[in-house]
């Protein structure tokens, strides 16, 4: 499955469910060197998947491939990966620190 693609059943199952992030209004934007760029953008309880980038993110990540599946998977120890510089925010790092909290919520 393609990066698209599991954002995309992401964002399906955040619509579906759309709880958690009701109260978000942000842009994350994933910086994942050769296999791209792409947008996730949080507005009136909806989530919608861009694979370029569509303006200015309020929070930027930029991480390995692998690394963007662990952390979808919630098996990425983000502060370690922070730590050591195969996790890096640009932005408002407490978007960074909500966005894990509700990929939790939708593995």
């Amino acid at each position: 499955m393609t990066i698209k693609e599991e954002l995309e059943q992401l964002a399906e199952r955040m619509n579906a469910a759309p709880g958690p992030i009701e109260s978000l209004h942000a842009v994350y934007r994933f910086n994942l060197g050769n296999s791209g760029t792409y947008e996730v953008i949080f507005e009136n309880g909806r989530a919608a998947v861009f694979n370029e980038a569509t303006g200015q993110a309020d929070c930027t990540l930029t991480l390995s491939e692998k690394n963007f599946y662990k952390l979808l998977e919630d098996d990425l120890n983000t502060t370690m990966a922070f730590m050591t510089g195969s996790l890096k925010v640009d932005g408002k790092l407490g978007l960074a620190l909500k966005l894990q909290d509700i990929l939790k919520q939708y593995k």
